[in-house]
């Protein structure tokens, strides 16, 4: 009992050396602190050595009769029901071939192989070594420190490298919570888009579903108008039959008569035998050209991406009808369909980049390596049309998209390819384009154009007979000039995606 406190100092500083201290704790007798001998276990699981526990036994209280407190955990034990553990002996034995002391090796940090204390630091090998070791010829050559010191300048060096794994730290929780919150806003932004584009497809939707019952109810009315037509031509081709099986039978019965009967009102019989017009009022092929033109032009002129609002802050588009031309030239373009126009590469001037099948053009970097050839451009970055036309009616379409400068037109097919060219129809070229935010007819002097939303695509009528070159506005089908002069040779589309910084292509619509 007087022993204790020794005994539990001795075994918080064992058991503060784990594994080690483990075992060298169950192979300490808590009353000797020495290794067991002879161990022996009583009821509450401790072990003691024989002689010790047979002493204690000896100096137990006699009011507690033959029931004694365990030394360690103060257990009540019986004296006759002490077990000797051989298993336990065997691991002891085990443990003192290590050279172990079973308590004070706990207490100081003693050199495993001279038993004494650790005092001095190996600065070639970085351990710690006893006085014998330093003498030693694995340690005589070598620096050495006091522990004490040799702790201090390590300890020095250790808050260095934590202050510079803080600050390393630091830096990254901040990195973190940056893309945490760039993780935080990205995430908004995409919730954002996709409910934009949710809102574009159901304007787009409800559009589509108003221009297919318009184009339902027009064509239900030109359905109803072509057969009334067809059915009051069949009515007249029908009563032109029989005045006709009437008028031959006539004829037939005439030629059989006799000679002066064949005479008399024979003038009337031939007068009344002059062919008869058989052809309807309304031709049925102007009736499927209009069908045609129902079905065809103006779905092809409501393609999807003209419901969409793709730039930014601009007006949606494709929400009117097909494009609605001045109404002189109406009838011209409902008859036409934009002609499948492509660039010739020969002309294009070497900074401009063509598309594989010739339908894009914009201004590249840097100047191809290309032959000079009479009808390349070299000065003026614009490219023509590869069809050449010198008669006849044409349309086609240009997406102009939102580049800040273009040139769209035709041109003479002997305009100059070399030197600055100046546009105008006395130079042969009757062109509109963009400038400044400006759009103009190259005329002498320019026209401005009254232009009140930006153009996204451009429609060009030719009309080589009457000398008249037309542009439209395709989104809102609005008219916006007319060139009017008398062609003679071959003309060409004219294209110039301009040189400027945006790289947005001219694309030639299908």
């Amino acid at each position: 009992e007087a022993r204790g406190p020794a005994v539990h100092k001795t075994q918080a500083a064992m058991a503060s050396l784990t594994p080690l201290g483990t075992a060298l704790e169950e192979a300490t007798c808590s009353i000797c602190l020495e290794y067991l001998t002879e161990p022996v276990t009583i009821e509450c699981g401790h072990n003691f050595c024989q002689a010790c526990l047979t002493q204690f036994c000896e100096r137990g209280e006699p009011e507690l009769g033959t029931a004694l407190p365990c030394p360690q955990c103060r257990a009540p034990f019986q004296q006759q029901t002490l077990r000797p553990n051989r298993q336990l002996a065997d691991i002891v034995e085990s443990i003192k071939t290590l050279r172990l002391q079973p308590w004070k090796a706990q207490e100081e940090n003693l050199c495993e192989t001279h038993q004494q204390k650790l005092q001095l630091f190996c600065k070639e090998d970085g351990e710690a070594i006893c006085v014998v070791c330093r003498e030693s010829r694995a340690h005589r050559a070598h620096p050495v420190l006091p522990v004490e010191e040799a702790s201090q300048s390590y300890k020095e060096k250790l808050q260095r490298a934590l202050s510079h794994l803080r600050q390393e730290l630091e830096e990254a929780l901040v990195l973190a919570s940056e893309e945490e919150k760039e993780t935080s806003e990205w995430q908004i932004t995409v919730e954002t888009q996709r409910r934009l584009i949710a809102g574009q497809f159901k304007t787009l939707h409800r559009v589509l579903h108003a221009e297919e019952q318009l184009l339902l109810r027009r064509l239900a009315a030109e359905e109803e108008e072509t057969l009334r037509r067809l059915q009051d031509n069949i009515m007249k081709l029908s009563a032109q039959n029989v005045a006709l099986i009437n008028l031959i039978t006539e004829m037939e019965e005439k030629c059989q008569q006799p000679d002066i009967t064949l005479l008399q009102d024979v003038k009337s019989a031939l007068i009344r035998s002059v062919p008869m017009s058989a052809s309807p009022s309304a031709p049925m092929r102007e009736h499927k050209a209009v069908v045609m033109y129902l079905a065809h032009a103006w779905l092809c002129e409501r393609e999807i991406s003209g419901h969409i609002a793709v730039p930014s802050g601009e007006k949606q588009r494709g929400a009117t009808s097909h494009p609605q031309p001045a109404l002189r030239d109406r009838e011209a373009l409902q008859a036409l369909k934009a002609m499948d126009v492509t660039l010739d590469p020969d002309t294009a001037h070497p900074k401009l980049v063509l598309s594989a099948y010739g339908k894009c053009v914009r201004l590249g970097d840097v100047y191809q390596a290309l032959p000079d050839t009479p009808e390349r451009f070299d000065h003026c970055a614009c490219v023509l049309g590869a069809e050449g036309f010198a008669s006849g009616r044409r349309y086609w379409q240009v997406e102009v998209g939102d580049k800040p400068e273009w040139d769209l037109g035709i041109c003479r097919e002997s305009l100059k390819r070399k030197g600055k060219i100046t546009l105008s129809p006395g130079n042969g070229c009757w062109v509109v384009l963009l400038r400044y935010g400006k759009y103009m007819a190259a005329t002498s002097p320019p026209t401005s154009l009254p232009v009140s939303a930006r153009l996204w695509r451009v429609g060009i009528f030719l009309d080589y007979e009457a000398g008249e070159v037309s542009f439209y506005n395709v989104t809102d089908g609005s008219h916006l000039f007319t060139f009017t002069d008398t062609f003679s040779g071959t003309l060409r589309p004219y294209f110039s995606p301009c040189p400027n910084r945006n790289a947005d292509p001219l694309i030639i619509c299908p």
